[in-house]
């Protein structure tokens, strides 16, 4: 797939089914992550997938989060939607390290975030629809303690892979830019 073809017409999709990433697959969209900008080299990020068995174990996960902050029915129902809209999801924690000075923890969420886009693209890349969410979840100490995460880190994304629906296929549009650049 050419690069700028695929930058240019990627879009989220929300309703995802089987099948997921294979292995040699998966290896390749972490490929990606590891290519992503990132100043110092640190990696700050790591990536739980959550498939099959997990997707359960997940969904209790964010009903607990549900549940501690009171976020209520609807959000109940919501996360239980969300632990299985995809055969796959991966879970991406920034790994702040805040010991750095050189290299902010801003810094380092946006390497987390560019790491997953670059995943997102290597999905799209080899065939796979995607999309990333977050929630009011993401703090819940539950899911924060499941996916490993230190008192500094942040879940910033939940990406979730597999094959959109069948749709009519529609052309691309090019977005109006202009009114976001400037010239100095």
């Amino acid at each position: 797939m050419d690069a700028l073809h695929l930058l240019t017409t990627r879009r989220s999709e929300k309703k995802l089914q089987p099948p997921a990433p294979n292995k040699q697959q998966l290896e390749q969209i972490f490929q990606a992550a590891l290519h992503a900008p990132d100043h110092g080299k640190l990696q700050p990020y790591h990536f739980v997938v959550i498939e099959k068995d997990g997707l359960p174990r997940f969904a209790a996960l964010l009903k607990s989060a549900v549940h501690e902050f009171n976020l209520g029915e609807e959000r109940l129902k919501k996360a239980e939607d969300l632990a299985f809209r995809a055969p796959m999801i991966i879970a991406v924690v920034a790994k702040i390290n805040t010991d750095i000075a050189k290299v902010p923890a801003w810094e380092q969420t946006l390497a987390a975030g560019c790491a997953t886009y670059a995943m997102q693209l290597a999905a799209n890349a080899q065939g796979f629809d995607n999309v990333w969410v977050t929630g009011p979840w993401v703090n819940g100490s539950d899911l924060r303690n499941a996916l490993g995460c230190a008192e500094n880190d942040k879940i910033i994304a939940f990406l979730m892979l597999g094959r959109g629906e069948e749709k009519i296929p529609r052309e691309p549009k090019a977005a109006d830019f202009r009114h976001l650049v400037s010239y100095l």
